[in-house]
């Protein structure tokens, strides 16, 4: 049975770009080892864009806007060094406006049925890398969770940070708290 790895928004306005902080440049050898390993293994791997589109932001007249990031089209938006040259055209992506993924859950939640009906799971474990971990890791390892309540899930620690320390702790505690097993904490 295949293991699937998620990596979750890997995005250079993440990592260096407008909303970028320190440290989140450390992650990239190590996602990019870890999808190595998925690879080679034959496992699946999925990949999380945040994605905000210009047309909308300029026609939001009168409301404040958050940063812009992740512009589609734009640099920002693209992922980050060696996760970007590791992922292939055979990956499952998936674009979302905010922060977790529906389009993912109802993917998730389309083959648990499928496997339901085999009387069998459809992954192995259900593993989550990226950015940012108390905020869009966090919600797609819960949407991961619900759509498939018997695959474990996990998030490794050491391929996951947010710009304050004290959040990236807690957001691993709660992801714990979830039944979602951290490692490399």
């Amino acid at each position: 049975m295949k293991k699937l790895l998620i990596v979750v928004d890997y995005q250079v306005d993440f990592v260096d770009g407008t909303l970028g902080f320190e440290g989140a440049e450390l992650l990239d050898a190590r996602i990019a080892r870890k999808i190595d390993e998925y690879r080679e293994a034959g496992d699946a791997i999925y990949f999380t864009f945040d994605t905000h589109r210009r047309d909308y932001l300029e026609t939001q007249e009168g409301r404040k806007l958050p940063i812009e990031h992740c512009i589609e089209g734009t640099e920002g938006h693209g992922l980050y060094g060696e996760v970007a040259r590791h992922r292939q055209d055979t990956d499952r992506v998936f674009y979302k406006p905010a922060f977790g993924s529906s389009d993912l859950f109802e993917r998730l939640a389309n083959l648990q049925s499928t496997a339901d009906a085999l009387d069998t799971q459809p992954f192995e474990s259900i593993e989550l890398v990226g950015l940012v971990s108390n905020i869009c890791v966090l919600s797609n390892a819960v949407l991961a969770r619900t759509a498939c309540p018997e695959v474990p899930v996990i998030v490794d620690a050491s391929c996951t940070a947010a710009a304050d320390p004290g959040m990236n702790e807690k957001a691993l505690d709660i992801l714990e708290g979830l039944q979602v097993e951290v490692t490399n904490r």
